[in-house]
């Protein structure tokens, strides 16, 4: 069932959702036409011009507010079905839920917070600037960490004071109908304001071709970040675009190779490599290339891959079997290209794994930053290996890349890591650590990574129209 204009529909299409590490049928759902999505911007669009919700910030922070008490009672839930349906073992599913209320209660300040500005510019003459709501907000959400990135776009865009349509992924259907049932009985959330849907990307490509939808927020590829960006292009959409990723992790020989390779483990494996910031890339200075080589390969091989429900599993499945093909693939054409397994990984295809969508990791030895390999977003637990001598070549390399959503750099040096972050291309820059996000600090991509910033104050921009009044009241003779 899908949430349109405040009520339940039902769909004439319906398909079945399958648990990507048993393989087994565990439901099935709505899947909402191309006609029901522009229902639910016409709705969307009903709301904004109709109801007092884009003019009542006091509501909106009181609803967001609200909407983060639903979350955290209903957390046990989620974390269950989300670890089902997707396939995060059981700590990351945890880690993805209880991001949600925390960015719930921030956008719930910054409606409270936001301004604009004014000044007298001569005696008697004034000028204001108010910022607006665009309209309708059009959020697409990957199936990789469903419930956060939905919640990354919809705060900031119900803050700002647009009403929304959400397309959620078909993968993970099951997970998305519970929480859409969550956040859209939240108390004074009027009808219209939020409607969420899952749909595949003929139904959701109505929200790239309506009029009456001036603002996209997408989380996805590069690929579809272009596509439905030229598709937008007519209506002068604004987009929001959180694209892909190739991230660097850089081991300079002062690095602390203790505390790095857990982290360089963790940062290949979460979610099984499934994440926009993995890091896919790592750069080793030569005097400690051995030891990483010898040392990361036994932690890599250690890695157990398990279905949620086996609390000793270190990793879960790819979200299909599809995927295992293409990742597996793409490390074949690898290896044929010149690159040295240092440990191959790949499916799982015997004992009581073999029917889930597993992948072990694998680490790739590579010279020739060209490949494919090292330029393409894998999208599952694949790690190539370079090394370099010098700063400069370590910045070049870690810069050699369309993207430039994330990196790290992992540096005893009291100098070295600032000096290299700045000069590095990428929106966020760890030192000694990874994938550290703050509600607080802005979120977002260089390059092919994306446009527009998510989290901190800046995530309002993508839906806020800036309004300059000018006035001139005279002044009152003495």
């Amino acid at each position: 069932m899908n949430w349109i204009d405040g009520a339940w529909t039902d769909s004439p299409v319906h398909d079945d959702s399958y648990d990507p590490a048993t393989g087994t049928h565990i439901g099935t759902y709505a899947k909402a036409t191309r006609d029901q999505v522009e229902q639910a911007i016409a709705a969307a669009d009903r709301a904004f011009r109709n109801t007092s919700w884009r003019h009542d910030r006091q509501r909106r922070a009181a609803v967001l507010n609200a909407m983060a008490d639903r979350i955290e009672e209903h957390r046990d839930e989620l974390i269950d079905l989300l670890a089902l349906d997707n396939g995060k073992v059981k700590a990351e599913a945890a880690l993805e839920i209880d991001m949600v209320a925390p960015k719930l209660r921030y956008n719930a300040a910054l409606a409270l917070s936001d301004f604009g500005r004014a000044a007298e510019i001569r005696p008697g003459r004034y000028s204001m600037v108010v910022r607006e709501p665009l309209g309708v907000a059009g959020v697409i959400t990957p199936w990789n960490s469903p419930v956060i990135l939905t919640i990354r776009s919809l705060a900031p865009a119900l803050a700002a004071g647009c009403t929304a349509v959400v397309k959620l992924p078909e993968q993970t259907a099951q997970i998305n109908r519970l929480f859409t049932e969550i956040i859209t009985q939240t108390e004074g959330l009027e009808p219209g304001v939020l409607n969420m849907l899952t749909a595949d990307r003929d139904a959701a490509a109505a929200l790239i071709d309506s009029p009456d939808v001036p603002a996209i927020s997408f989380t996805g590829s590069t690929a579809t970040g272009k596509a439905i960006s030229a598709a937008g292009a007519a209506h002068l959409k604004r987009f929001g675009l959180e694209l892909g990723g190739k991230t660097p992790i850089i081991l300079f020989d002062s690095a602390d190779l203790t505390e790095a390779l857990p982290v360089v483990e963790k940062a290949l494996t979460t979610f099984a490599g499934q994440f926009c910031m993995t890091g896919s890339r790592l750069l080793v200075h030569r005097s400690l290339a051995d030891q990483v080589r010898d040392q990361l390969a036994q932690r890599l091989r250690a890695v157990r891959p398990g279905p949620a429900a086996d609390p000793d599993s270190d990793m879960g499945p790819l979200i299909d079997q599809a995927n295992v093909t293409r990742v597996n693939t793409l490390v074949d054409d690898a290896i044929a290209a010149g690159a040295r397994p240092i440990v191959r990984g790949g499916p799982v295809t015997e004992g009581p794994l073999a029917d889930g969508a597993f992948y072990r990791p694998t680490l790739l030895e590579v010279d020739d930053s060209s490949l494919p390999i090292v330029q393409e977003e894998v999208f599952g637990p694949v790690l190539t290996m370079q090394v370099f001598d010098t700063e400069s070549e370590a910045v070049a390399l870690a810069n050699d890349s369309v993207y430039g959503l994330a990196a790290s750099v992992w540096s005893r040096d009291v100098d070295q890591p600032l000096r290299v972050a700045r000069e590095l291309e990428a929106g966020t820059v760890w030192i000694n650590d990874w994938a550290t996000i703050y509600d607080e600090f802005e979120e977002g991509g260089y390059k092919h990574s994306g446009q527009g910033r998510l989290n901190g104050i800046a995530a309002l921009e993508d839906f806020t129209e800036y309004k300059h009044i000018a006035l001139r009241p005279g002044t009152i003779e003495p």
